[in-house]
């Protein structure tokens, strides 16, 4: 087994030589608990493969009390199957400020897709490449509160305990090919 990509170039060219896994696209999937920094990664990974979409969970609709998996069919049917099948896919994003879903948006099949969030590399996932990110729990949660409001914590409390028992069962971080410390995330050069 090659040694971990060091950087995102190296880990953006390792993703390119890769088989694709739905359809022309190699998804990648970033996973990891709530807070651990998979969007702010995403973002990096992506702006160094310009071009590449990410579709979040936080673009579908998933209470705080549901399971983590509850974005995954709505994924499913309107992002993955077009891809897998080599047609553009037609995503409408959910605003959770406003609490409604915006605009369809057109994704052409790309040669890279990133898919981030709890449950992205789960075992039934077409992933080209699963990456774990974690973080320590009372990081994690600041993070979440930070981001969220501290109305939330109690629904983070339950959802953190949700996801985890999700992970424990799936065992997510054991298929990952890429193990991330979201405290310090890969450097852009």
């Amino acid at each position: 087994m090659p040694p971990p990509p060091r950087t995102y170039p190296a880990l953006a060219a390792r993703l390119l030589a890769l088989p694709p896994s739905c359809g022309p696209a190699r998804l990648v999937a970033i996973d990891g608990p709530s807070g651990a920094g998979k969007s702010t990664f995403a973002d990096h990974l992506a702006a160094v493969l310009v071009g590449a979409p990410v579709v979040r969970s936080d673009d579908f609709r998933v209470p705080w009390d549901a399971d983590p998996l509850t974005w995954w069919e709505p994924l499913r049917r309107a992002v993955l199957d077009p891809l897998c099948a080599g047609r553009p896919a037609v995503l409408r994003r959910y605003d959770w400020h406003r609490d409604r879903y915006g605009p369809p948006e057109e994704i052409p099949p790309p040669p890279v897709l990133i898919v981030e969030g709890v449950g992205s590399a789960w075992a039934g996932s077409p992933a080209a490449y699963r990456i774990w990110i974690d973080a320590p729990l009372e990081l994690r949660r600041a993070r979440a509160i930070d981001r969220d409001g501290l109305e939330y914590a109690d629904a983070w409390d339950r959802w953190s305990a949700r996801e985890a028992a999700f992970f424990a069962e799936d065992r997510t971080r054991a298929r990952a090919d890429l193990l991330v410390d979201g405290t310090a995330p890969l450097p852009t050069r």
